[in-house]
């Protein structure tokens, strides 16, 4: 049964009911805004090359901030961006982040130097930040529970489509043309998604629910956050997971393209896109089986296997002299991958559960502490990168036990239990 909170109580007996576009048309535009992030950083991966080149860049690990300085932006504005959407509403403060992207994206395409490309990034980040903020908090403004978890999956779904075919986008971009067409690209799209949203997506914040301007209940809000043991340590988990990620995408450049396997500009493209087919797979099976076993289980199964997998394709690396054969490689890789794409629709919609009704800041704080905390993470485990791939295989295993500790921890030390709530709805 559908949980859908699109009609919910007023005051005086009203009922707040936004004219939500229809299920598919509403997740489809959702997963669009939550890509605009994944594009960004996906498609401008094979030009690290030419923008090396074009700059003069001599570290190549150098490179790998261009991921970060968009990362950083990203994750610091979005401890912004929720609070003024529980302020103003979700429309404005949504438009004016792609305003601030769109802004970003032309500094980048006049940008002379790297480390102006740099600050470039960073603005680029801080207006999609506004996207990531307001994906969440519009499925929980119409959505909570395991019906939140199965459309998260659907989201999730669509959204790694955009890693499939974002490397594989930037690649026939600087075939045809240079690396600056991929940020023309960044534009169109962002274009796009502007004129769509506001063309068919309603203001979604229950009047009811709308903040007032001001800091105090703001902190007052951050203060339950933390108090909630199950809704910090689920952010927790988000972060640690997402660390993860963040070491994939700082080093797959270097580790399939150029420094590792060496594939070259057209198999990194390949490789790159089987692996979010997996995530994609995954995502998909989530939103058809939550349902039916629960968040819980699903996604600490997941975790347990993701760090089975991890600890497997450790020990391989290891004795392979860092770089094991292609093929295992990118099994052992793929599976972590699938398994990863079991726990954060979950992780999310549990961290979120317990408040609905400061969905904006909680979505706020939440993708703040867990985009700057697995950014820097990522950075610093990243730049330990040595031509092979056990960085990147001892921070997945790393931060996988970190992350199962966390849950346990936020579960009591009970593991695999649907609470009463999530078993009735």
């Amino acid at each position: 049964m559908r949980t859908d909170l699109s009609t919910q109580p007023q005051t005086g007996g009203e009922r707040f009911a936004p004219a939500y576009p229809p299920f598919f048309e509403f997740v489809a535009l959702v997963a669009l805004l939550m890509s605009l992030a994944a594009f960004s950083i996906d498609s401008i991966l094979p030009a690290f090359g030419p923008i090396q080149q074009e700059f003069g860049v001599v570290d190549g690990n150098d490179l790998q901030l261009v991921v970060y300085a968009y990362m950083a932006g990203f994750g610091i504005m979005q401890l912004f961006f929720g609070p003024v959407a529980d302020v103003v509403g979700r429309r404005p403060t949504l438009m004016a982040g792609l305003a601030i992207y769109v802004a970003g994206t032309g500094l980048a395409l006049m940008a002379d130097g790297f480390h102006m490309l740099l600050v470039a990034r960073f603005v680029q980040g801080t207006g999609a930040a506004a996207a990531r903020v307001l994906v969440v908090t519009l499925v929980r403004d119409r959505y909570s529970g395991r019906e939140m978890a199965r459309v998260m999956s659907l989201v999730m779904m669509l959204f790694i489509t955009v890693p499939i075919i974002a490397p594989a986008v930037g690649s026939a971009i600087l075939a045809a043309s240079e690396w600056h067409m991929i940020v023309v690209a960044m534009f169109v799209m962002a274009v796009l998604i502007f004129t769509w949203f506001a063309l068919r997506m309603p203001e979604s914040l229950n009047p009811a629910y709308r903040k007032p301007a001001a800091v105090r209940p703001i902190l007052v809000d951050v203060r339950r956050i933390l108090a909630s043991r199950l809704s910090f340590g689920y952010a927790t988990a988000i972060m640690l997971m997402q660390g993860c990620i963040m070491i994939y995408i700082g080093l797959a450049a270097q580790v399939f393209e150029t420094d590792g396997y060496r594939l070259g500009p057209v198999g990194f493209p390949l490789v790159f896109g089987l692996l979010g087919i997996m995530q994609g797979v995954a995502s998909y099976l989530n939103s058809r089986l939550v349902g039916r076993f629960g968040m819980r289980r699903m996604s600490h199964a997941a975790l347990c296997g993701f760090c089975v997998t991890t600890g497997l394709l450790l020990v391989i690396a290891l004795a392979t002299g860092g770089l094991p054969p292609l093929s295992v490689f990118v099994g052992l890789l793929a599976v972590s991958h699938f398994l990863f794409s079991l726990t954060m629709p979950n992780f999310n919609a549990m961290a979120m559960d317990e408040l609905g009704d400061i969905a904006g800041t909680a979505s706020s704080f939440i993708g703040f502490y867990s985009t700057v905390a697995s950014a820097i993470t990522g950075a610093l485990i990243s730049r330990t990168f040595d031509g092979t791939v056990i960085p990147l295989c001892g921070g997945y295993l790393g931060l996988g036990l970190a992350c199962l500790a966390v849950v346990l921890w936020a579960e009591r030390g009970r593991l695999f239990n649907p609470h009463q709530a999530e078993a009735t709805r």
